[in-house]
């Protein structure tokens, strides 16, 4: 078998820049040309590779053979050595190493930018990393002397919210799709018509059903398009608007996300009688100690109820002590708070953009049986603790600490 590599991939094999974003639909070689490249790259001398995924639990099942089969198309089957975690080259130990960000053990960004020597750090479903903050710990600690240092990202377009989109298009002037050069960033845009000659003909009928019965799927997910917003997103009922304009009572929804997650802070009105709920955001931030947290809700909401998570009861009684007006919830399931939120329309205040990037990203893993994806929920659940709490709770009265 041969397959041909697209003359759009040339950049990757021969540009000086340090930033390469590679993004495509499907069926169009992205993976393909970054195996061939990195398998080329480790026949210099000295040349050591760290390819991640947000989450990888077996390399050794799902990427290694990938690279295996490319090395084998190249010719090199002797030259390799591999094992569930590295693929060497036993001629000059240049190698690869396959990691994920986030392992059963936790974020495993600290032993990651630890690793000596690396000078090319690839991100393969680059889409599946959220917090630029991991990026950037990773980013910084390639700094590899006289040899080209290179930053990877390999992505299906999700969303414009992505802070990928943001950060290398939207803050660059850089329209999706792009083919060229721009601060010091490569960009390689491909779909299935550049890599027609690697393809089945099956695939290339299922492609041109996809496009007749449904244009929006295949402009997202086979030209690979950015979207304004999330694909089976959760929430479609909401809008930019003024917070509490009818002056109804307001309470809090609070999420806590101790050392990875954001600790998040809502202020929600429910308008009943108009089934409206008003959301302003007043904290969305990682990495706050119980002190720190009740500063910040003190200086924001002093003396409003704050509804919360009844899992955490010691961090609600260490806030209690500390002034805050706090309440645990018993939250029921997660489908019946979304449903109840579903029934509303929801109003968000134009400061609040974590709020309004996590309605955008909010999605169902599987609609039918109303599975939801376990991202961009921080706020969110915190507003599903409010709503629980004040529909279940209509003569709840005015609030006080207790």
């Amino acid at each position: 078998m041969t397959l041909i590599l697209s003359k759009k991939y040339n950049p990757l094999f021969d540009a000086k820049a340090r930033y390469f974003i590679i993004t495509g639909g499907r069926g169009s070689g992205k993976s393909f040309a970054v195996t061939v490249f990195l398998t080329l790259l480790t026949m210099s001398k000295g040349i050591r590779v760290l390819f991640t995924r947000f989450t990888m639990t077996s390399a050794h099942l799902s990427i290694i053979p990938e690279f295996l089969e490319k090395i084998g198309l190249l010719g090199f089957d002797e030259v390799f050595s591999i094992n569930k975690k590295e693929v060497l080259n036993t001629k000059n130990d240049s190698d690869i190493l396959f990691r994920g960000i986030r392992t059963s053990a936790g974020n495993q960004t600290a032993s990651l930018k630890s690793l000596q020597g690396i000078s090319t750090w690839v991100l393969d479903e680059a889409e599946e990393l959220v917090d630029e903050n991991i990026f950037d710990t990773i980013d910084l600690s390639i700094r590899e002397k006289k040899v080209q240092n290179r930053i990877i990202l390999v992505l299906n377009p999700v969303t414009k919210e992505h802070w990928i989109y943001k950060r290398f298009f939207e803050d660059k002037g850089i329209e999706g799709g792009f083919n060229g050069f721009k601060d010091n960033v490569c960009y390689i845009h491909s779909t299935y018509l550049d890599n027609e000659v690697n393809l089945s003909t099956s695939f290339l009928e299922r492609i041109k059903s996809i496009k007749h019965n449904n244009f929006k799927k295949y402009q997202h997910k086979i030209l690979g398009g950015w979207l304004a917003k999330a694909e089976g997103v959760v929430f479609e009922n909401w809008s930019i608007g003024e917070f509490n304009p009818d002056n109804l009572q307001t309470s809090c929804g609070m999420d806590f996300g101790f050392s990875i997650d954001p600790d998040s802070l809502t202020e929600v009105a429910i308008d009943k009688k108009h089934k409206k709920i008003y959301l302003k955001e007043h904290l969305y931030r990682n990495g706050l100690k119980s002190q720190e947290l009740a500063k910040i809700i003190l200086d924001k909401v002093e003396g409003k109820l704050i509804i919360a998570d009844s899992a955490e009861p010691r961090l609600i009684a260490d806030l209690k002590h500390l002034g805050v007006n706090i309440k645990a919830v018993k939250k029921g399931t997660i489908e019946s708070g979304i449903t109840r939120m579903q029934d509303y329309e929801i109003i968000v205040t134009p400061e609040s953009t974590n709020i309004a990037k996590e309605l955008n990203n909010y999605v169902y893993a599987d609609k039918g049986s109303k599975l939801y994806v376990d991202n961009y929920n921080h706020a969110i659940d915190g507003i599903r603790y409010n709503v629980i709490y004040h529909l279940d709770n209509p003569n709840a009265g005015r609030y006080y600490v207790q």
